[in-house]
């Protein structure tokens, strides 16, 4: 089974890569990017027995600093 998890940082978290990206951005030319959040995206591909709670176990001691970032599991379709 194919997983992905997606990781941001929390709402109020201040994204130093992220300023720099919109600032690069704005670098180039290009307009209309109000803000830009910088995170990770991680493509597991795990048994078809592994459990929610198995991936979200993954995901809080491992994927996610749970104090600053939020993670959300997506399953994909084969």
């Amino acid at each position: 089974m194919k997983v992905r998890i997606h990781v941001s940082l929390k709402p109020g978290v201040l994204d130093p890569q992220g300023r720099a990206i919109h600032h690069s951005l704005e670098g180039l030319g290009f307009s209309g990017v109000n803000d830009v959040r910088a995170g990770r995206l991680f493509e597991l591909d795990v048994a078809d027995s592994t459990t929610d709670e198995a991936l979200d176990d993954m995901c809080r001691k491992l994927l996610a600093n749970m104090v600053i970032e939020n993670y959300r599991i997506e399953k994909v379709a084969a």
